[in-house]
């Protein structure tokens, strides 16, 4: 069940949203797509649904086209969370569950586990209206999966979230894909994508600037971090060769670095000059690779 997008563009009039994008999204992984507000997240995403036309190119799934009559297999949690306010939480998923083909005893039996599951049972009765944001959140991630899609669409499904509801809906991300679901989902927030991916494509103005392994895209940017603590100065390592970038922190400093071997000439350059505490060379973060591809901090 490979998901495969082929040089496929989306135009809005002059404006184009998405520019001849093509990947190939392995079946039961979970597949990160990141990037800024109008990178093409979304556009990408309703593109896959068919809720919005191809301007070029081609998506395929398993070697066919999604279309409603896929509905069954698919979850998908929007952006914009699109539930009915004044439905009561049972109402509302038995309602969303019937339309994915499932019957209405089949729907209680998993919304009750699934409301267990996020500690929220006595939210059975109540209406979406009066819950928190983030209850209403799990509530809408609960509509999306009660039918046991295999491919599932989550886009900025943390955004919101407190740190603890954020690692409940994590594990149970994690829980569906080692089940054999396929998932792809966006996110602002890189460690989410570097804890959860195997897989991955950065989105800037809709054009890929980085796509394929984590392992890969890390191992071929090449440079690397290095955290020094030490009970000495260190501003001798500032303008060092081999050290592009030099962060004083309390503790001493933090340097990226061009490669392995750079780190092997600062060891040598500290030797003799007192206690270092920490020497701890580090594969670069994701945020590193944005910055650098993108040019631009990244929020």
């Amino acid at each position: 069940m490979t998901l495969i997008l082929k040089d496929v563009t989306k135009r809005f009039g002059q404006h184009t949203a998405v520019d001849h994008l093509s990947l190939e999204i392995p079946a039961k992984e979970m597949f990160g797509f990141l990037g800024g507000n109008g990178a093409g997240k979304t556009t990408t995403f309703r593109m896959i649904l068919g809720l919005l036309d191809i301007t070029e190119g081609e998506i395929s799934w398993n070697g066919d086209t999604i279309n409603y009559d896929k509905s069954h297999l698919i979850g998908y949690l929007p952006e914009e969370r699109g539930l009915y306010p004044k439905l009561t939480v049972k109402d509302q998923i038995v309602y969303l569950g019937k339309l994915r083909g499932m019957q209405k005893q089949d729907v209680l039996t998993e919304l009750d586990r699934w409301l267990e599951r996020f500690k929220v049972p006595e939210y059975l009765n109540k209406k979406v209206e009066e819950l928190s944001k983030g209850n209403q959140q799990k509530i809408q991630f609960i509509s999306a999966v009660i039918h046991k899609p295999e491919l599932l669409i989550l886009d900025e499904p943390f955004s919101g979230l407190d740190p603890i509801n954020v690692e409940m809906l994590k594990e149970a991300v994690v829980d569906l894909k080692e089940q054999g679901t396929s998932i792809v989902f966006s996110s602002h927030q890189m460690d989410h994508v570097e804890e959860l991916c195997k897989h991955l494509c950065i989105l800037h103005k809709g054009n890929p600037v980085v796509q394929g392994s984590l392992r890969d895209i890390k191992q071929s940017f090449g440079k690397k971090n290095l955290v020094i603590h030490a009970e000495f100065p260190l501003e001798f390592l500032r303008d060092y060769p081999g050290v592009i970038r030099y962060k004083k922190v309390m503790e001493g400093c933090e340097l990226q670095i061009e490669n392995e071997a750079a780190s092997q000439d600062i060891f040598k350059a500290l030797q003799g000059k007192g206690f270092v505490r920490k020497f701890d060379l580090e594969e670069p973060s994701l945020n590193d690779i944005f910055i650098e591809k993108v040019g631009a901090s990244y929020e």
